[in-house]
């Protein structure tokens, strides 16, 4: 099992910028993937998750299409934590944002709790 923990969410107006971090119980470096996912308001069902970005173990990073830029994803070794910093935010971004993260490439995934990301125009 792999527990993540995600802080940084919170209120912005639009334009501004929020950085995220997610610290699991494991090694990053023990981790086949890990990265954020988002739920908007009112989507509480799994399939409604929406990638935001995907590191995985051999450093591959995908981003959500709609990010276009604006988000960036950096992992601290020492700190074993993961950021997300998220600039230009828009309203349209405001969701729950959840760390997930697979010990295998094929294995589920383990998801935190989530932080709230509210932005208002």
């Amino acid at each position: 099992q792999v527990q993540l923990v995600e802080s940084g969410g919170g209120w912005v107006q639009a334009g501004g910028s929020l950085r995220l971090a997610c610290t699991p119980s494991r090694n990053i470096s023990d981790l086949a993937s890990i990265g954020w996912h988002r739920r908007a308001p009112g989507n509480q069902r799994e399939f409604q998750r929406e990638l935001v970005v995907d590191v995985s173990r051999d450093g591959t990073i995908n981003y959500g299409d709609f990010v276009l830029g604006r988000f960036t994803v950096s992992t601290d070794y020492v700190k074993n934590t993961i950021f997300l910093q998220m600039n230009s935010l828009k309203p349209e971004d405001t969701a729950i944002y959840l760390c997930g993260g697979k010990r295998w490439s094929r294995g589920s995934t383990y998801w935190g709790q989530g932080t709230q990301v509210t932005v208002s125009s």
